[in-house]
């Protein structure tokens, strides 16, 4: 660690110490830790932008339970290894509710007290401690020496206008609902964010054209990539520094599958080689420092062109896709969109002779499904501040939902040819594709997000030569 050992330990557990890695604090630096700071003025700020919006998002939850204590936890540090955590991201049913997203504290709580017009709503968290306290020295986990300055109860019911008290207040009662442990609460905080509203579609946006530079960014390195054995790695690591540098992480876990390992529908290992002839399929998308992210699939010719045979099955792709894309409209069933791509599909693999049964066959919701062989996964899911948003929704609200206005929601068709699969040609073995948008729903139609990140293969390859380092 940079600035010391984390297990450092407070004058009371000086006598007990019996680890190498904790030493005793000497009287004199007991004697004198507490004096001699600045004063640190504090202004408050105005409300941050999502403010409003949190706040009608929690009038929308206290309506669903009028007279019932609801408590949100945001959740706690988890441990990586030994003494060191992961970094800490809010239970997105959290952020969702405050406003508060990457920068919130750990083990904060949100609680919903009942009343007679509804709910008053209070957040409770650890504020920053008195230098004249232990902890401000020896807690290594939230002590400001170690971690840097922690917010007043003051700034932080200013900055997400809401009601704050210190965590030490908060106690549980019986009978509450708790996120994740009550499947009603669990349930309707999911389905709260179906439908986006204006503050949370503009993060889309954002954490869109943040995911387009990354992609940009993996294209420029591309030479990088394919001279180091483990090339997967630079891949995911140069998509790695957008996301931070621009976001706040990654949304999830960067897919940066070369060659056969594409036809792996989550490899996140990432440590196979680049070579040029191949494809590489790249899956990432940029969370932002609201914790809205991204999901965005492109396919890429290594060396910049297309095969013919790899042409042919990206454009089979493509064309699935895009009619996903014109099934999306509001008042339509959900599962539609994942229907209309499922039909390019069974024709496609039906048409090169990859079947024992007809393209018709193969749709029999009964007797059916023989191309799932090559797209096992689904077309389209819910996209918000959780890659895979809405997921404990109601299969009756999500998948058997109707579409509306206000949905964002991914279209990721694909096609897998397993390098050991005997029912394909030699030709086809080890080909993977996936393109993946972004989409709002809107009243006048969908509207991709991401269109403005190459989809065509014409368009890709010119995109590759317009940003590949020329020799």
């Amino acid at each position: 660690m940079n600035t010391g050992e984390r297990d450092t330990i407070a004058e009371a557990d000086r006598a007990t110490s019996n680890t190498n890695r904790r030493q005793p604090f000497p009287q004199g630096f007991l004697d004198t830790i507490s004096q001699g700071w600045a004063e640190r003025p504090e202004s408050l700020p105005d409300a941050r932008a999502q403010a409003p919006f949190a706040a009608a998002r929690r009038e929308r939850l206290s309506a669903q339970f009028p007279g019932e204590r609801l408590v949100i936890p945001a959740g706690s540090l988890k441990q990586r290894s030994n003494d060191t955590d992961y970094p800490f991201r809010p239970h997105s049913a959290f952020a969702h509710l405050t406003g508060w997203e990457a920068y919130a504290e750990p083990d904060s709580v949100l609680v919903f007290e009942p009343t007679a017009e509804g709910h008053d709503v209070t957040l409770y968290f650890r504020e920053r401690a008195d230098r004249t306290t232990t902890e401000f020295y020896g807690d290594a986990s939230v002590g400001e020496f170690w971690i840097g300055p922690r917010p007043s109860l003051d700034v932080v019911a200013a900055d997400l206008a809401v009601t704050t008290a210190h965590l030490t207040d908060f106690s549980s009662q019986p009978g509450e609902r708790v996120v994740d442990s009550d499947a009603e609460l669990t349930r309707a905080v999911s389905e709260l964010r179906l439908v986006k509203d204006d503050f949370e579609v503009e993060q889309m946006r954002l954490a869109v054209e943040v995911t387009a530079r990354g992609f940009d960014d993996i294209i420029r390195e591309m030479p990088r990539a394919i001279a180091h054995p483990r090339g997967e790695r630079i891949v995911e690591t140069v998509f790695h520094q957008r996301a931070r540098s621009d976001g706040n992480w990654e949304g999830y876990d960067t897919i940066a599958a070369s060659g056969p390992r594409a036809c792996y529908l989550h490899w996140t290992r990432n440590d196979g080689a680049v070579v040029p002839g191949d494809l590489i399929l790249i899956d990432a998308g940029v969370e932002l420092d609201s914790l809205y992210t991204a999901d965005i699939t492109r396919t890429l010719p290594v060396n910049g062109k297309f095969t013919d045979v790899q042409r042919r099955v990206y454009q089979a792709v493509l064309d699935a896709a895009d009619a996903a894309f014109a099934a999306a409209r509001v008042g339509v069933p959900f599962r539609t969109v994942h229907e209309a791509a499922m039909e390019v599909i069974a024709d496609r693999v039906a048409q090169w002779g990859l079947l024992p049964v007809s393209a018709e066959d193969a749709l029999n919701a009964d007797s059916g499904g023989q191309h799932r062989r090559y797209m096992v996964h689904g077309t389209s899911h819910h996209l918000g501040i959780d890659v895979h948003d809405c997921a404990q929704a109601r299969r009756e609200m999500y998948y058997d939902g109707i579409i509306e206005a206000g949905m964002v929601f991914t279209i990721e068709p694909g096609l897998y040819f397993q390098i050991d699969d005997l029912t394909v040609p030699q030709e086809l073995r080890g080909i993977g594709v996936r393109i993946e948008d972004d989409i709002l729903m809107t009243d006048d139609g969908p509207i991709n997000l991401s269109a403005d990140i190459a989809r065509t293969a014409d368009d890709v390859e010119a995109w590759m030569a317009r940003l590949l380092p020329r020799d």
